[in-house]
């Protein structure tokens, strides 16, 4: 009897232990002035925690272990413990960050400074600041290259990606792209780098290898007018053969082809999309609605809206926690 249910026991702990923070999806709320913590599993909203004023952008560390979260308007990127959601620390900014990225190893955060047209570099174990790397006029998006050694800035007002040496922390080139680019992001393979441009209507395509331009992909949808199609958010698929565009106020996110860089679909779903975000596996993708206050969960295999999920006020970020 004792060993029958030494044997339940140790069936139950095999099919019960999870990671804690396995799937869990952080929306940061701009005027909301905090995070809404989503459970992946269920699609169900598990709690909202303070997260200073303005917070926008958003990331975790590739452990899991560290929240990072740009309060915009406190000039400083506040860093919580994603289990407890308490605030562990603060790390130096600049003002008005934005936007930021970690390097792959999660050692470096690179964050936009849209008020002072920097790049601050802040080394996220002694949180002390590495670099302040002079960009073009009002920076905002933030990309990284697979191996870490490229680092991408977008700059709305100046209209360029600016390519900078994750070393020598100087710009090696400055591509030319639509109006007001938001968003930069590596294929995974580190051969395309794809930047939304809001204003534009655009991404644009660039071979990381020759700082070129190899296509600009515009985006038309039936019934919606032109100037209401503002790309902003981006992700690419593990495998490169999807590419999602968050379309703003157009309430779509595009889907292009990764092969031919062809839009082959647009997905409903709340309004004004802003940020995306991937679970792990890459089963769903998670978009953030500004005016709707929601999110919206796609199944990446069918292009399929599949939840609305309520959260705060102007949600703005997302990210979810590695497995």
């Amino acid at each position: 009897m004792r060993m029958s249910m030494k044997s339940l026991l140790t069936l139950l702990l095999l099919t019960t232990a999870t990671p804690a923070l396995a799937n869990k999806v952080f929306v940061t709320n701009e005027k909301g002035n905090d995070i809404t913590v989503i459970d992946g599993a269920t699609m169900e909203v598990l709690g909202s925690y303070p997260a200073g004023t303005r917070p926008r952008g958003i990331t975790i560390s590739p452990d899991g272990k560290e929240l990072y979260v740009c309060a915009s308007d406190d000039d400083l990127v506040r860093v919580f413990d994603p289990e407890t959601m308490q605030e562990t620390h603060t790390l130096p900014s600049g003002p008005d960050p934005e936007l930021f990225v970690l390097s792959p190893d999660g050692g470096k955060l690179y964050i936009a400074n849209e008020d002072d047209n920097l790049v601050t570099v802040v080394d996220t174990k002694t949180h002390q600041m590495l670099a302040e790397i002079p960009v073009g006029v009002e920076p905002e998006g933030m990309g990284v290259s697979p191996d870490g050694k490229v680092v991408i800035n977008t700059s709305e007002t100046t209209n360029m990606a600016h390519f900078i040496d994750a070393d020598s922390y100087q710009i090696t080139a400055n591509v030319l792209v639509d109006q007001r680019p938001r968003f930069a992001q590596f294929s995974d393979d580190g051969t395309r780098l794809y930047v939304s441009a809001e204003i534009g209507g655009t991404v644009s395509v660039i071979d990381p290898a020759t700082q070129q331009v190899v296509k600009t992909i515009g985006f038309q949808i039936p019934g919606v007018l032109p100037e209401a199609i503002q790309p902003v958010g981006l992700r690419v698929t593990a495998d490169g053969k999807k590419v999602f565009v968050a379309l703003g106020p157009a309430n779509r996110v595009a889907v292009i082809d990764g092969e031919t860089l062809e839009v082959t679909d647009y997905i409903l779903v709340g309004q004004r999309v802003w940020q995306l975000a991937f679970t792990p596996d890459q089963d769903y993708l998670y978009t953030t609605n500004g005016n709707s206050n929601d999110v919206t969960a796609i199944e990446v295999a069918s292009n399929k809206a599949v939840k609305s999920i309520p959260v705060g006020q102007q949600p703005w970020g997302v990210v979810v926690a590695p497995n």
